[in-house]
């Protein structure tokens, strides 16, 4: 590869490569970017979505859906049917391109089948092909264990493929080509008016895929966070999109608003425990069972009053029976959802939490527990309220682009 080549990495989603029309345009980034200097990896998701054949979650039908070495391997056999026909095609419009799979990209995994972590990327197969003149088109959503057998990323694995090969590489520009014009500030089939994002830091979008946001996959924009690796989401017609890096956009205090559900609130109030260092043993009790049944939680408040938590699905019952027998007591509600509102602009904006309930109180929803980190707000609501929920702090802070004053 010239030195004076800047690489682009570019991955395209499972609709962008379904059907001849769209890989033609996907072909055309392609040339695009090898004309605009750049040397291209191209990165592919499965064809299609079910019924189509070659999705995977046709492939999957075909066995029980369970996380093991030949279920992954069957999964991720429509990546690399997607990888030889867009290459194909590529090299029939005369780009010299040569499809590969994640191994043979050098994506190393931790071996666990069904959700691996990527451990590690060794950029010099790519770099070869680069060098020689020909476009590698990756296979995505699949990487290698250390015992070399074939393992896939989790659902949506692909956008993580390219991120981490694009870290790897060093490339100046990531592109995420879906059906889509980049992020939006809420999703449009819930809020009409919901705004295209047009600049998200890394830490913001890693919030929002994080807590719902089907912006990004959530280990994808997380690895791109903790790595520094700049990208963008684009419309594959248009091309425009958002550009996510280090840089916040300072005009605005929040960037989106997004909603997850069914969660079941759990409120812990101590019993007659005598000592604060009993109390303290009873606690940590109850969370190593929660631990030890696999249960994750969210939203943890703990203070002298007691200790409240969230927990995904109506899962009331089964927390009563695990804590039973512990001196607390225990109370529970479902049918809940949680409304997460992320922003870098509101980290040193005073008021920002006071517009949100303002905003949830006009609307009349409920505010059921409510906590805060880093830069996200998350506040638990009835789930038959979610939408309204959404629709107000959304409409209060997203429909000026104007940052207001508290």
């Amino acid at each position: 590869m010239s030195a004076d080549r800047a690489v682009a990495v570019m991955k395209f989603g499972g609709t962008s490569v379904a059907t001849p029309a769209a890989r033609a345009l996907a072909g055309r980034r392609v040339t695009d970017g090898i004309a605009a200097g750049f040397a291209v990896v191209a990165v592919v998701s499965a064809m299609g979505r079910a019924p189509d054949p070659y999705a995977t979650d046709s492939l999957l039908a075909l066995v029980a859906r369970r996380a093991t070495r030949n279920a992954d391997l069957l999964a991720s056999a429509g990546e690399t049917i997607a990888a030889a026909v867009f290459a194909e095609e590529l090299c029939a419009g005369g780009v010299p391109a040569i499809a590969i799979t994640g191994g043979d990209a050098g994506i190393r995994t931790d071996g666990c089948f069904g959700d691996a972590a990527v451990l590690a990327v060794d950029p010099a197969p790519l770099r070869a092909m680069l060098a020689a003149g020909s476009v590698p088109v990756v296979a995505g959503f699949q990487g290698v264990g250390p015992d070399g057998a074939v393992t896939t990323l989790g659902r949506g694995g692909t956008d993580l493929s390219a991120i981490a090969l694009g870290h790897a590489l060093g490339a100046e520009r990531v592109d995420i080509y879906t059906d889509v014009t980049g992020a939006m500030s809420a999703d449009p089939r819930r809020i009409p008016q919901a705004q295209p994002i047009e600049q998200a830091s890394l830490e913001e979008i890693s919030e929002l895929a994080e807590h719902g946001a089907k912006v990004m996959h959530h280990k994808a924009a997380d690895f791109a966070a903790r790595t520094g690796t700049r990208y963008a989401i684009r419309d594959l017609h248009s091309g425009r999109g958002t550009l996510v890096d280090e840089t916040p956009d300072h005009h605005r205090i929040i960037a989106g608003v997004t909603v997850t559900g069914m969660l079941t609130w759990v409120r812990v109030i101590r019993g007659d425990i005598e000592t604060p260092s009993r109390r303290m043993e009873t606690e940590l009790e109850m969370f190593r069972r929660i631990a030890a049944a696999g249960v994750s939680i969210d939203q943890v408040s703990i203070n002298q009053a007691g200790v409240a938590f969230v927990v995904a699905g109506d899962r009331g019952n089964a927390i009563r029976e695990l804590l039973g027998d512990l001196n607390l007591a225990v109370r529970v509600r479902e049918g809940c959802a949680k409304l997460s509102v992320v922003g870098s602009g509101m980290r040193g904006t005073p008021g920002v939490v006071e517009r949100v309930v303002d905003a949830l109180s006009r609307a009349n929803v409920e505010i059921i527990h409510c906590t805060d980190s880093n830069i996200t707000i998350s506040v638990l609501v009835p789930a038959a309220d979610a939408a309204r929920a959404e629709r107000a702090v959304h409409d209060r802070f997203l429909l000026s682009n104007a940052r207001e004053a508290p």
